[in-house]
């Protein structure tokens, strides 16, 4: 099964985001950890995991806790 990622705005509404799948969880995990400051400054606000179209988890905002 790939997972990928699911790009939201602060609505929820889906927005365009990098079309990018991953061999397993881990993977995934670890771009995102690279790229969610890029994913931000482009208008993502969330992000939801999928494994195939199923959640993993999510959504969980880009914006750091204050």
């Amino acid at each position: 099964m790939e997972y990928r990622w699911r790009y939201q705005d602060a609505q929820g509404r889906d927005v365009t985001g990098p079309d990018v799948m991953f061999a397993d969880q881990t993977q995934a995990e670890e771009w995102f950890g690279d790229q969610w400051r890029d994913l931000l400054d482009a208008g993502v606000e969330q992000v939801t995991l999928l494994r195939s179209e199923s959640e993993v988890y999510g959504p969980m905002s880009l914006h750091p806790a204050s």
